[in-house]
């Protein structure tokens, strides 16, 4: 080998190394799901992580949903009606869930893009 060819080596793994440092400090932490009351901002929850939480409000109205494989799902709620739990589990960005009575939204924030743009009848 050339002194040359050790020089070459050499700059690539360090930009192999440099590379790799860059992608582990800037990359997106994924998919979350984002939570408002009356349009506020509540809370915020990853979808990489598998829970189960209720919110509860000062009125006695709740909500309770579950984070597991990387969807949301509404499975508990006190309004009358249960449509956000019949609503089916999501994990698209900007899909939601909501609970009309009791004021909740779940939205899907900074998750993959839907590969269905539109759909015809």
């Amino acid at each position: 080998m050339k002194k040359n060819d050790l020089y070459l080596i050499g700059g690539i793994l360090l930009l192999v190394a440099v590379s790799f440092i860059f992608i582990q400090l800037y990359k997106s932490e994924g998919s979350k799901v984002l939570v408002t009351i009356d349009g506020k901002e509540y809370k915020t929850f990853s979808l990489n992580d598998d829970t189960v939480f209720t919110i509860s409000q000062d009125d006695g109205k709740w909500n309770t949903f579950e984070i597991k494989d990387g969807y949301v799902k509404m499975i508990g709620a006190s309004c009358p009606d249960k449509i956000c739990v019949k609503h089916k589990k999501i994990h698209y960005d900007n899909e939601t869930i909501t609970c009309l009575p009791n004021r909740v939204v779940l939205r899907i924030i900074d998750g993959e893009d839907n590969d269905i743009d539109a759909i015809a009848d």
